[in-house]
């Protein structure tokens, strides 16, 4: 987040949350650059050597399954994750601390889905060997799980932060170019009835 922290123990568990949030950003980078390589290498190892491995294709869609969770999870604690934000550039103060609370709760309750569902689909597959990996099939739904935890960390974080006080939603009354255009187009439809 991109915001002033509180003193005393919120600033602190802030701190450590945004040292969390980095290095679940540089894992989900490295990942993202791991898969590229092991995909290339399979594209290599197909069409040159003509003996692709086994390995690089359920490996490659198992790291991008850590990153795009883990990426998720950091969109959330920086406020860049999807979301209908129109009504939230007309709306009063007031109003928009209470939507933005409300998301935050939304998306507290899908990552507590998220570890909660994961963790079932990853016993149910535990006893499973995936067999190009030679490891077991729960490892498929670890990504969901520690996703989910970090989601729900981040949204925690959030709103407790903004019940404390703290300017969590600095920054965000400013309308996106998009979002511009669209109030303008409403605007002028408004206009056009009158």
């Amino acid at each position: 987040m991109q915001q002033t922290l509180p003193s005393g123990t919120l600033g602190h568990v802030a701190r450590v949350l945004s040292r969390v949030s980095n290095l679940a950003l540089w894992t989900a980078g490295f990942g993202l650059v791991l898969m590229t390589a092991m995909v290339a290498w399979q594209v290599y190892c197909r069409y040159i050597l003509n003996d692709s491995p086994s390995w690089t294709e359920p490996g490659a869609v198992m790291l991008m399954s850590w990153f795009i969770f883990l990426g998720a999870a950091v969109g959330v604690r920086e406020n860049n994750h999807l979301g209908f934000d129109i009504l939230l550039y007309v709306l009063p103060h007031g109003g928009k601390k209470v939507l933005r609370m409300i998301s935050d709760v939304v998306i507290l309750a899908f990552g507590v889905g998220m570890v909660f569902y994961g963790m079932q689909l990853a016993l149910l597959t535990s006893d499973a060997i995936l067999p190009s990996l030679g490891i077991s099939g729960a490892f498929d739904y670890y990504p969901v799980v520690g996703g989910g935890i970090l989601v729900s960390l981040f949204a925690l974080e959030r709103i407790v932060l903004r019940l404390s006080g703290a300017p969590v939603d600095e920054g965000l009354e400013i309308a996106t170019p998009e979002a511009e255009v669209e109030l303008h187009a409403a605007s002028d439809a408004r206009d056009a009835r009158a």
